[in-house]
């Protein structure tokens, strides 16, 4: 009699320990990665037990429950956002790898929830929720609740990630994916600073402020979740079951949604391919760049906006620069300290990008390079990058200026902050274009650094030494706003500020340029091998 085949392991089981595996496997490959790994683990339980005792020390607190719903909903946005921006942090976040398997839908489902709880994000979430609920759980009826309550959240917010990610995958993966990635520190700046002002508001007038904000996320899941907690707290049973309930039925839909982009990933083609064709014929001129110049300033034009467009390094720093040179202004304006000379901040920071300009085009330089042969055609060159910065920097500038002065009120002198951001503009145009033939340096196009090494002093004195010639130049416009600001009747003539910069920016951009082209010329060879390194 033969004896009967043993049991194979459940699906669930399996995929934990391949987490567990993935993980174990992963700290062998170095001592490196180890060490960080450990480290990183340490800080992260550490900031979650300092959270979870802070949160305990909320108890009796009168505005507690205004301050841990929203931390919930914070929490459940970032684990719907983390996975667009670090989709190479979790091995099993890609779907797409399961494709040959003989896997069902919801077996699959449970097995992925199951092994995504593995990990720290889960556990910091864990101790986030359980420090929400002691601190607003009153009576066993609230607690209750609150076991409840911490099981759903961590649950929620793992199927939302797994959502994410699943109906992302073929973009995670993808060009636009690591665009994603490279722009993601820029985002986590943003959003400090917004927590920062918030954090702020919070401390000049108190908890009591998040109320109104608290009352509506927590009908949000899974804020919803900690809001029953609060309720049950106060004797309001039927409103803390229905916002329970809120979250378990967000729960149920995540996994369904989850369910329905893996069987739609696990049995359609990849179509991100199907459009090469259309994509083909509208490489010529035409769509958005048709308006452009014809002949070889178009030409320039229409590739630095593609850079722009395409490379993730420009990108990561044109977008960089447009966030840095609206939050500074407009958040010193929004706290009641700032200055409309603040909105000098946008034109300062996209000026910037006018430096190295030959860097971003790496090796690729040469096939510009062999396009000049007199500083006619460096010249033409120079001034179409210069035009391409215009068509988004001039705008950009002058709706940062008037936006910064309509929030601050002080309409007079807009004449004065638009004519120096002009100034400045032109300034660092003239500056940049000299630097980029004078002191050119590599860009590389693989990790997070942005200039390769050895170049880094190139680096310095292109950008800062650029910035105070710019800022120097700038001195006539300056002193001439100075002037109207402390003299005897200079408010009268305040608005000659406006002309002045525009016309003196002009000019010193179109010298900058003239005086650039002869160098750019006859450095050739020089600028070719230094943004060829690396």
């Amino acid at each position: 009699m033969t004896a009967p085949a043993p049991a194979a392991p459940s699906v669930t089981t399996v995929f934990v320990r391949l987490k567990l595996s993935l993980l174990r496997n992963g700290l062998r490959q170095s001592a490196g990665r180890r060490a960080a790994y450990v480290a990183s683990a340490v800080v992260v339980l550490l900031f979650a037990a300092l959270q979870l005792v802070g949160l305990i020390a909320l108890r009796g607190a009168e505005h507690a429950d205004a301050l841990v719903v929203p931390l919930t909903a914070v929490l459940a946005l970032g684990w719907a956002v983390m996975p667009l921006f670090f989709p190479g942090g979790d091995e099993t976040l890609d779907p797409t790898r399961l494709v040959m398997l003989p896997l069902r839908p919801r077996p699959l489902v449970r097995a992925l929830l199951a092994a995504s709880l593995v990990g720290i994000g889960p556990l910091f979430t864990l101790c986030l929720v359980a420090g929400s609920v002691i601190a607003v759980a009153h009576g066993a009826a609230a607690y209750a609740v609150g076991v409840v309550g911490v099981v759903l959240v961590p649950l929620v917010c793992v199927a939302l990630a797994r959502a994410v990610a699943a109906a992302n995958v073929r973009l995670l993966t993808s060009r636009k994916g690591r665009d994603l990635a490279v722009l993601s520190g820029l985002l986590i700046a943003v959003g400090a600073q917004v927590v920062n002002f918030g954090a702020q508001r919070v401390g000049v007038s108190g908890l009591g402020e998040l109320e109104p904000v608290s009352d509506v996320l927590g009908w949000v899941p899974p804020a919803s979740a900690v809001g029953a907690v609060r309720d049950a707290s106060e004797g309001a049973y039927g409103t803390a079951l229905a916002r329970l309930a809120l979250s378990a039925v967000a729960l149920v839909a995540l996994l369904a949604l989850w369910s329905r982009h893996l069987t739609r990933l696990m049995t359609a083609p990849d179509g991100s391919t199907l459009g090469a064709g259309g994509a083909a014929r509208e490489r010529g001129r035409g769509g958005r760049f048709r308006l452009l110049p014809p002949g070889r300033t178009g030409t320039v034009m229409e590739r630095s906006l593609r850079y722009v467009w395409r490379d993730p390094k420009t990108k990561a720093a044109w977008v960089t620069s447009l966030a840095i040179g609206l939050i500074v202004p407009v958040f010193n304006a929004w706290q009641g300290t700032g200055s409309v000379y603040f909105a000098c901040f946008a034109a300062g920071m996209l000026g910037i990008q006018m430096y190295n300009q030959f860097g971003q085009d790496t090796s690729a330089f040469w096939m510009v390079a062999m396009t000049i042969s007199a500083p006619r055609d460096a010249y033409v060159e120079l001034r179409a990058r210069a035009l391409a910065l215009l068509l988004i920097t001039l705008p950009y500038a002058v709706l940062v200026t008037v936006l910064t002065t309509a929030m601050l009120g002080d309409w007079a002198r807009l004449p004065e902050a638009l004519g120096l951001s002009l100034a400045l503009l032109g300034a660092m145009l003239a500056t940049g274009a000299w630097t980029s033939a004078r002191f050119p340096y590599s860009v590389p196009q693989e990790g997070h650094k942005n200039v390769v090494p050895g170049q880094a002093g190139l680096a310095w004195i292109s950008v800062f030494g650029g910035m105070v010639a710019a800022a120097l130049l700038c001195a006539p416009v300056i002193a001439l706003a100075v002037w109207a600001n402390v003299s005897a009747g200079g408010d009268a003539w305040a608005w000659l500020v406006l002309p002045v910069g525009a016309g003196y920016g002009t000019l010193i951009t179109a010298l900058g340029l003239r005086s650039a082209a002869p160098r750019t010329a006859r450095r050739l060879p020089e600028i070719l091998a230094a943004v060829s390194k690396g």
